[in-house]
């Protein structure tokens, strides 16, 4: 690894708190006026405005996170393909680049953004088995190649997909973490149970597993239905209106995302994070919660 060559959790483990996580990088770009595009997202802002993706990493990092996350949610061969773009590697070599000119000399990790081929809230898939193979093999590569610390496989509600990530970077050796995105009956989009989606995410020996982009309600309902041990964490949906909405603005105050932040400190979570609709005050106001927890 780049920043620290260790497992980032045993850091957390070591330093005896979670790990901030930042927060929404592509609503963050859309409330500056950025206009998002169907497939690709904002992956346009990395070529054509590089020193906004800097200055938002480097807002993350001063707010007091630990990891930030590459501009490389749609940097992925199959969703460039889209655009008629096959030179995937420019994409995501520049994204990396970005980050790491942000974090310099900083004690800060990178975590490389691997989000599903497709949209995110799609139940249907359309993309063959080989495709789909294909776009998580060269993207997860690509990510590693190009330096970041780990894989953050975000937004995930496939098992065929979970199941070729997971079998990729076990294989590999490749540090990564899973983190599933659930509907409201707590199930993959594609109908497993999260307990079936866990236990084999397990047995491909991850850093963490996490949940990101649901509700702060359906995050509470995760709590009651499962057990989830070892190395683990969240980064939940702060905008108005539903996960799937296009256009994202904030709907969850930094400081009542921070009160339910605190309620979760109990069970040890080893990051922390906000995602769609959050900005730099969300990273800030759980940073005072936890330097109130273990630093007070």
């Amino acid at each position: 690894m780049s920043t620290f060559n260790i497992n980032p959790f045993s850091f957390a483990k070591r330093i005896k708190r979670p790990l901030i996580l930042d927060g929404a990088m592509g609503s963050l770009l859309q409330q500056m006026g950025f206009e998002a595009d169907d497939d690709i997202w904002m992956t346009r802002v990395n070529q054509k405005n590089p020193e906004i993706i800097i200055k938002i990493h480097r807002d993350y990092i001063s707010a007091g996170a630990d990891i930030i996350t590459t501009n490389t949610f749609r940097t992925n061969p199959y969703s460039l393909k889209q655009k008629g773009i096959s030179n995937y590697s420019k994409y995501v070599k520049k994204a990396v680049k970005l980050a790491k000119t942000a974090v310099g000399d900083m004690p800060v990790f990178i975590a490389g953004s691997n989000a599903p081929a497709e949209d995110c809230y799609q139940k249907q898939r359309t993309i063959s088995k080989r495709e789909l193979q294909l776009n998580h093999r060269n993207h997860i590569d690509l990510l590693i190649d190009s330096g970041v610390d780990f894989i953050l496989n975000e937004t995930h509600s496939h098992f065929d997909e979970i199941e070729i990530i997971c079998k990729h970077c076990s294989r590999n050796k490749i540090p990564y973490v899973m983190s599933l995105y659930l509907d409201e009956n707590l199930k993959l989009l594609s109908g497993e149970s999260l307990s079936k989606a866990l236990k084999f995410i397990w047995e491909h020996e991850p850093l963490a597993v996490g949940i990101n982009c649901i509700t702060l309600n359906d995050f509470s309902k995760v709590f009651k239905s499962v057990n989830i041990k070892s190395n683990w964490g969240f980064y939940l949906n702060c905008g108005s209106g539903k996960p799937t909405d296009a256009d994202i603005s904030c709907g969850v105050s930094p400081e009542f995302y921070a009160g339910v932040v605190k309620n979760y400190l109990q069970w040890q979570p080893s990051f922390i994070g906000s995602c769609c609709g959050s900005s730099p005050e969300h990273i800030k106001a759980i940073k005072r919660v936890l330097d109130e927890k273990y630093n007070g």
